[in-house]
């Protein structure tokens, strides 16, 4: 969370400074009159045959770096192409993650309709919980929310945010899904609590947090694929190392509130962790959570357990969030290095 604070106020500092020094650099170029006689001036050096042979190459490098050509990069493309990129990167990732890793396909004959259907309506209300996020930030962050986030203590926002999200996530859990009016606000709390947290990811460029959620759609999409096309119960082993992974992750992500900043190889370290080790342990809880999801249905068909496609929608929504804020960090990085 610390990196997520951090990064995008310094890169929107940076970005701002960019046009005032372009346009002072080219105001100073232009108050120099060419009209002037260097010679006239009673404090000019005397003019030696090498320097008259200096000032006209010079005289020539100044005219021949004044005009300014248009930038073209790699986002002058049109939009078909965009789009069609988009789509062979979503449909190569989920190709390629189902020739790796569900090399065993189910073997009753395919999904039952009751499975299908309680996945479906568990998808929609993961989509509905991203789009109120994505909403309500957008919101926040107009109304200078994200500044006065920014500014404040980042133990206060670590330890209150996590109070207000564990806090609307179990009262979500606990209430019954027959109470629907409870259930839904609880789950909009909850959804409303992400966007206070991450709302300072608005500072991004917007282009910059399309991508990212395009390669988190990629890579949850092709997760979800696998865990719903495996044989029945084959990852649910994978609760155990999953959350040991992530207690190593969320360690490393408080590491810059504890360390000194000479500690430079250390956080290093713990940066990466933070970042590519919290894409591989998301990763695997999409997949336990999807294989999770269907084990609920064929309970709840049973009759051992109600139907509660909230309460799965918000395990679902944690994973894209993580891996959606270290796709938007990995993403500026490269974009800063450039």
């Amino acid at each position: 969370m610390a990196f997520t604070l951090r990064a995008p106020f310094a890169l929107a500092r940076a970005l701002k400074q960019i046009p005032q020094t372009t346009q002072t650099s080219f105001r100073a170029f232009h108050h120099i009159s060419p009209s002037k006689n260097l010679h006239a001036c009673p404090f000019s050096k005397p003019t030696s045959p090498i320097t008259s042979l200096i000032k006209p190459r010079n005289a020539f490098r100044r005219s021949y770096m004044q005009p300014a050509s248009p930038i073209t990069g790699p986002n002058a493309g049109n939009l078909t192409q965009r789009l069609l990129y988009g789509a062979g990167i979503v449909g190569g990732t989920i190709i390629a993650t189902n020739l790796l890793f569900n090399r065993e396909t189910r073997e009753d004959g395919g999904m039952p309709p009751f499975e299908r259907s309680y996945l479906n309506e568990t998808f929609l209300h993961t989509g509905l919980g991203v789009g109120i996020i994505g909403v309500a930030a957008s919101a926040l962050h107009q109304s200078g929310w994200s500044v006065r986030l920014m500014g404040a203590n980042p133990w206060v926002v670590i330890v209150g945010g996590l109070a207000m999200s564990v806090g609307t996530m179990y009262g979500c859990f606990a209430t019954s899904p027959d109470n629907y009016i409870q259930k839904y606000a609880l789950w909009t709390a909850f959804n409303v609590t992400q966007a206070l947290i991450l709302s300072p990811l608005m500072f991004m460029s917007p282009a910059l947090l399309a991508r990212a959620g395009l390669y988190t759609v990629a890579m949850m999409g092709s997760i979800a694929f696998v865990g719903a096309t495996a044989k029945t119960d084959k990852y649910l082993y994978l609760g155990g190392p999953l959350l040991a992974g992530v207690a190593v992750v969320a360690v490393s992500g408080l590491a810059p509130l504890v360390l000194p900043a000479t500690a430079v190889r250390t956080l290093m370290w713990t940066e990466n962790i933070w970042l590519y080790g919290g894409l591989a342990v998301f990763g695997g809880f999409t997949l336990y959570d999807v294989q999770k999801v269907l084990n609920h249905a064929r309970l709840a068909e049973r009759g051992l357990m109600k139907r509660d496609a909230v309460n799965e929608s918000i395990s679902l929504e944690l994973d894209f969030l993580n891996i959606f804020i270290r796709m938007v960090q990995i993403l500026g990085m490269r974009q800063q290095k450039r």
